[in-house]
């Protein structure tokens, strides 16, 4: 093979070499057409883009947090012990709650507090902090023997208590309670005995004496 046959060879295998790659190219694009005529465009990832499962994970959890809030909300307001009535003859009727137990909003000396009646306790019973917040100081040391055992605490004289349009001066009190709640309170008998009381399947009447 002389010179000029063997430079006519490599010239047709460059120009077979760039058909090819050309070739390829031609293929490559109509592949690429192809898939977007039938609407399935390949996803274009951008520098610091989200996938679209990351960008859809915030808006469910805020919605979520939203519904919790609401149901949170509503059930706090259904819950709520409602206000003790007050008949025309100012008997005062405590309904019922859904656990069975009996609360009405009321005062232990102008301090708000949610009363749970108990007619087995001797005493109106607050904790500490409710203490200290409605200024029970001082009393006469003692131990309060509870369903949880003996508690320390002291019994607090001439305190006021306010249930619905009933006010009451001069009750003792009970200071050392642990409740769950400290704005709860036991109303026992030393405010209760200043009443007669019936009670119903779905209400309790405190008539005054």
């Amino acid at each position: 093979m002389g010179v000029e046959d063997r430079d006519w060879y490599r010239d047709a295998q460059r120009e077979r070499e760039k058909q090819r790659q050309l070739d390829e190219t031609r293929s490559k694009f109509a592949a690429f057409s192809q898939h977007n005529l039938k609407g399935n465009k390949p996803p274009v990832t951008h520098l610091g883009a989200r996938a679209p499962g990351q960008t859809g994970l915030i808006p469910m959890l805020l919605f979520w947090l939203i519904v919790m809030g609401l149901l949170y909300a509503l059930m706090t307001h259904y819950l709520k012990p409602k206000a003790a009535q007050v008949l025309a003859n100012g008997d005062l009727v405590i309904a019922r709650s859904r656990d069975g137990h009996f609360y009405a909003p009321g005062t232990v000396n102008g301090q708000p507090v949610t009363f749970m009646v108990d007619t087995g306790a001797s005493l109106v019973s607050v904790s500490e902090p409710l203490a200290r917040a409605a200024g029970l100081r001082g009393g006469l040391p003692t131990t309060f023997h509870t369903a949880n055992g003996a508690q320390p605490g002291r019994v607090v004289d001439g305190v006021t208590i306010s249930l619905g349009g009933a006010r009451v001066t001069n009750v003792r009190v009970g200071v050392g309670l642990r409740m769950g709640d400290d704005q709860q309170a036991l109303l026992g008998q030393s405010f209760l005995s200043k009443f007669d009381i019936a009670m119903t399947q779905n209400q309790m009447v405190l008539r005054a004496r």
